[in-house]
């Protein structure tokens, strides 16, 4: 009788791990505004699909395929959805990538041998920006874009100016700072940009802009990107003197 139940047992305990598997947690990532796509294993003779989706920020979203009769969506974004029919496409697929989508994913299949469970975890990117450049006056401006945490400015030489961090709705931060120093001692400044995901150096030569026609013909055809309200007002009220 010991035997027999032994077997017994041993029989329930494959049948349970047959009929429920589950895998590791798969980490993939995407970056911020661009399409993301995660893909469940194919598998024959499915009988229902379900996609749970826990992102970091937010209620869960809940998409399921039932016997190629129904389709079932649960509190999802427009963005969240099946990449084509998932009757022969299971994947996932998520349109402009936002940070609020990071998270948990888990995509469940049935079919005559068990339920399968594949588990994922979404990280989103964002691609580091740093960008140098001279003011309307002249002074050296450097700016760094990237998630949060703000990324970190210095200069050399040192400036007296106190960086300015904006954080935006998408989980980015922008961090802007002015070069302020009295003195370069003849030297171009340097900015010096740290973080997880951007480290990087650059240096410019900014002068005084001198207001004659020919300087703003200059700047206007070499820098048509940097021409701000306040120097097109400044180029008007130039070419309405006499010369």
């Amino acid at each position: 009788m010991e035997i027999a139940g032994k077997a017994v047992c041993a029989f329930l305990l494959l049948t349970v791990i047959k009929l429920r598997r589950t895998e590791g947690i798969n980490r993939v990532s995407a970056y911020l505004g661009h399409s993301a796509v995660i893909a469940c294993p194919n598998m024959t003779n499915i009988t229902m699909v379900t996609w749970k989706i826990s992102p970091k920020s937010g209620g869960q979203c809940t998409l399921a395929y039932l016997n190629a009769t129904k389709i079932e969506r649960i509190n999802c974004s427009d963005r969240i959805n099946w990449r084509s029919k998932p009757k022969w496409d299971q994947a996932l697929e998520i349109q402009q990538v936002e940070m609020a989508d990071e998270g948990n994913y888990t995509c469940e299949m049935v079919n005559a041998d068990g339920n399968f469970h594949h588990h994922y975890h979404l990280t989103v990117l964002a691609s580091p920006r740093m960008a140098l450049y001279c003011d309307d006056h002249g002074n050296p401006v450097c700016e760094a874009e990237t998630v949060k945490p703000a990324a970190e400015i210095w200069w050399v030489p040192e400036s007296d100016s106190t960086p300015r961090a904006d954080s935006h709705d998408n989980g980015t931060v922008t961090v802007v700072s002015r070069f302020t120093a009295h003195s370069t001692s003849g030297k171009n400044p340097t900015c010096i940009v740290s973080h997880a995901t951007l480290n990087e150096t650059k240096s410019i030569a900014c002068f005084p802009y001198s207001v004659t026609k020919r300087n703003l013909l200059i700047l206007f055809l070499h820098s048509p990107h940097r021409m701000t309200q306040w120097r097109w007002n400044l180029i008007l009220l130039t070419c309405r003197k006499k010369t």
